[in-house]
């Protein structure tokens, strides 16, 4: 067995070897290592478009990596604790749709909650697959939709013992968790495989004080964001895989859809920061709780706020909860929280993650430090006292379980018509609606719309959030489906 020492990096080491020798490029990218684009060459750097390069023996290839890419991802399984690792340079996007059209095919089901990112409706859309979707619990007044309750999963498994796979949030955008080791003990006594979304847990691995990773719970599969916790660049990802899955299969799962031009930026990046992780990982997200906690304290100080964390724990429908997420409900002070989100970026230079009707989104990561969370603070607190108003015009950011009428595939490739949205009431949804970020849709293809949903729809609209999925770019129509097809 080869040694893993964890302070290796090699697809860096790799390129730091190939710049030293000054080979002369006749191969694609045509930029010549920025000699054709200077301009690129000022925003980038010399050293960033210099390892800009196609893959070549040296360099080893992603879709069939045997030398340096195989050895990085062979240091990424060791530090995530799982059998086997891929490094994903789609986006985590990928990673969820691979786990998804390797273990399932046309009319499959598969049981999850509705509260999914788009990219695993995406998936069900391409492989035909069918959503069994858990009845999900709401957290009042915040207004989202919280873990997946055991019992009401192992409902769904006994209604129907023929699914061949559940997904689980791990965590929730929000920080929520599910009992994820019970979950996975649930599914594989049913035969069932067992995906993660775990776009939002890369640190969970690295810490004690943190609830579960999927891969210490048993998971099959589970898609990791490194760009957003664990600090590679934007786009990269990694793909985790249990003993049970044949990594071969999996492999070429991935190569029918992954670029055969892969970004050694963004492999270099994920190599770099695994090692980081594994390194320093346990001391850094250690920061990051102290921030977190310190942040939620501080905020909740200032009254109107609310920055919820672990008393919303009750062991079925919270079983845990990420501390490192600083979600914050802002009704209370009159606003949504897509209005906070838009004063802090516009009014007091602060890029948050995401504002929702009810709630916005700190993300304290390994990057942060102590002076910008101080910033963060004085900002809400100065927003309170110039803008909160009382709110009663407010609707509560409520979790809407959907009806199912067809299968995300059959209606994405139905006959469809578009109707003015207060029209579409009743009729069956052809195309997604939903705010982005966070990215869960409000409407997804083959679901009822309600009245309900069509109030969120305009209410959302109205207050300025990122309407995104439909054809119609000011959603001001809705593609459904035709009533006779």
């Amino acid at each position: 067995m080869k040694n893993l020492d964890q302070h290796r990096a090699p697809i860096y080491e790799g390129l730091e070897k190939l710049r030293k020798k000054r080979v002369v490029p006749f191969d694609v990218p045509g930029h010549k290592r920025g000699r054709g684009n200077p301009e690129l060459v000022d925003l980038l750097g010399e050293k960033c478009v210099g390892i800009d390069v196609n893959s070549m023996k040296p360099l080893d290839n992603l879709g069939h990596p045997i030398s340096i890419i195989r050895e990085a991802e062979e240091l990424a399984a060791a530090a995530f604790g799982a059998s086997h690792a891929f490094l994903m340079i789609g986006g985590t996007t990928s990673s969820v749709q691979t786990m998804i059209l390797a273990t399932c095919k046309a009319g499959d089901k598969i049981i999850l909650p509705r509260n999914v990112h788009k990219s695993v409706i995406n998936a069900l859309v391409l492989c035909g697959a069918v959503p069994i979707y858990v009845q999900m619990s709401v957290q009042e007044p915040i207004g989202i939709a919280l873990g997946l309750e055991n019992d009401r999963v192992a409902q769904a498994m006994a209604e129907h013992p023929d699914a061949v796979a559940i997904l689980v949030n791990n965590p929730t955008y929000y920080g929520i968790c599910s009992d994820l080791k019970s979950l996975v003990d649930m599914a594989h006594a049913a035969k069932m495989k067992v995906l993660v979304d775990e776009a939002h847990g890369t640190h969970l691995t690295f810490s004690d004080q943190l609830p579960l990773s999927a891969m210490q719970a048993g998971a099959d599969m589970a898609a990791v964001s490194m760009h957003k916790s664990g600090g590679s660049l934007t786009q990269s990802s990694l793909l985790l895989t249990g003993e049970a899955m044949n990594p071969e299969y999996v492999r070429q799962i991935i190569n029918l859809t992954q670029s055969t031009s892969a970004s050694y930026l963004l492999l270099s990046s994920l190599d770099i920061s695994r090692r980081n992780l594994a390194l320093r990982g346990k001391e850094s997200f250690e920061k990051v709780i102290e921030m977190a906690e310190y942040a939620r304290r501080e905020i909740n100080a200032i009254g109107g706020y609310y920055a919820f964390s672990k008393e919303l724990i009750d062991g079925q429908k919270v079983y845990d909860f990420d501390v490192t997420k600083l979600a914050i409900y802002t009704q209370g002070i009159g606003l949504t929280g897509i209005e906070v989100y838009d004063l802090l970026r516009d009014e007091y230079d602060i890029q948050i993650e995401f504002g929702d009707i009810g709630n916005i989104l700190a993300y304290i990561s390994i990057g942060d430090r102590l002076q910008d969370i101080e910033r963060l603070v004085g900002a809400l607190a100065d927003i309170k006292r110039l803008y909160a108003r009382d709110g009663k015009d407010l609707l509560s950011g409520e979790y809407i379980q959907p009806e199912v009428a067809l299968s995300p595939q059959k209606a994405f490739y139905a006959q469809r018509e578009s109707l003015p949205l207060q029209e579409t009431v009743g009729r069956i949804c052809g195309e997604f609606v939903m705010c982005y970020p966070p990215g869960i849709p409000l409407l997804a293809p083959g679901e009822r719309i309600t009245k309900a949903l069509v109030d969120d729809i305009i209410f959302a609209k109205e207050r300025g959030c990122s309407l995104q999925g439909t054809e119609d770019p000011t959603v001001s129509v809705i593609n459904v489906i035709k009533e006779d097809s």
